[in-house]
């Protein structure tokens, strides 16, 4: 490309390369595999990257947000929303400050700060996390000369909670009717609550008995296929949501696309059904994503290969399945019982 850029292919990617007034070559992936998107974001760095070096030194904290948002923008990520609450909260505190301005001591005074007002500090890290990532895109192009040193923010919130099979029926009873069959579903595959909440009766195979999740769709951005018909419980549940919906599309004259629903509308939320169930049920605490870990569980007790249950819940790696693999007591006696009866 003119002007010293290109495009190229990496890990199923497109990279984009380009080399700064002054400084060394850039290698970014771009996060697509589109290529008009690719060539869009390396047009933009370039242009950037040509502009900055006249200008770092008047760099703000208002520059890094915009090159971020660029970024994200560019590489269509699912967490932009996410992404921009947390600027927001940045910005009270940097907002119009010279990027040169920001250092360690700085830095570390906005994580003391937030913990005080009530931040938990995985949220801190990650409001942290972005505005490194930033600095770095902003180095890349030479608008800051250097990336300031970032404290270490230690989560240790790990949760385990889980839910026994009795648990989960007496929830279920006290659920309103239009979330239980969300919540056996959740209950039996363990995927991410954005994912259920958007299924839409096009991903459903009823004659073949599987579910098909789009490449890009999830998380991970990898397609999956759900043989639900295995479980004679989510057949019921799925035949059942589509006579319902089914039913509604023939009283109002109108196609309803989700699969779980509120008479016909999408549901948003359900927390304070969840915790009034969970209450009655005497597990006050509980959270939807205990079911990912709840169905992580019982598939592997079940003796299902880990990476066949890793391909039904949508972990990509194996340390993230680990803290979901979680081991109970009842697990534990089990084992000891059948050493026992060996011996």
């Amino acid at each position: 490309m003119k002007g010293g850029g290109s495009i190229y292919r990496r890990g199923g990617l497109l990279w984009i390369a380009y080399k700064p007034a002054g400084r060394p070559r850039v290698f970014e992936s771009t996060g697509t595999t589109i290529y008009e998107d690719a060539l869009a974001l390396l047009q933009k760095r370039m242009v950037t990257a040509r502009e900055r070096p006249h200008t770092a030194a008047a760099a703000t904290f208002e520059d890094l947000r915009a090159l971020l948002l660029d970024d994200y923008g560019m590489s269509q990520r699912k967490s932009e929303t996410r992404a921009k609450s947390a600027l927001a909260h940045l910005s009270k505190e940097f907002k119009e400050i010279k990027a040169a301005r920001i250092d360690g001591a700085r830095l570390l005074a906005y994580a003391n700060a937030r913990r005080a007002a009530g931040a938990k500090p995985a949220t801190i890290r990650y409001e942290l996390a972005l505005l490194k990532r930033a600095f770095h895109l902003a180095h890349q192009v030479g608008s800051v000369g250097a990336v300031p040193a970032f404290p270490t923010i230690h989560v240790s919130n790990t949760r385990a909670g889980f839910f026994e099979d009795h648990q989960f029926r007496t929830m279920l009873a006290h659920l309103p009717a239009d979330l239980r069959p969300l919540s056996v579903f959740y209950y039996w595959t363990g995927w991410r609550k954005q994912e259920f909440l958007t299924l839409q009766w096009r991903h459903v195979s009823r004659e073949a008995g599987e579910i098909r999740l789009d490449v890009g769709s999830t998380k991970t951005g990898k397609g999956r296929v759900i043989p639900y018909g295995a479980v004679p419980e989510l057949v019921a549940t799925i035949e059942a949501q589509r006579a319902l919906t089914t039913a509604l599309e023939q009283e109002r004259g109108e196609i309803i696309p989700w699969v779980f629903h509120r008479s016909g509308r999408p549901i948003r939320d359900f927390r304070g059904a969840w915790k009034s169930a969970c209450a009655k049920a005497g597990v006050p605490g509980r959270i939807p994503h205990d079911f990912r870990r709840t169905a992580a569980r019982n598939l592997v007790r079940r003796g299902m290969p880990e990476r066949l249950v890793m391909a039904i819940t949508g972990h990509l790696t194996r340390s993230i399945f680990d803290r979901y693999h979680i081991v109970s007591n009842a697990d534990v006696a089990e084992a000891l019982a059948k050493a026992a009866a060996r011996s």
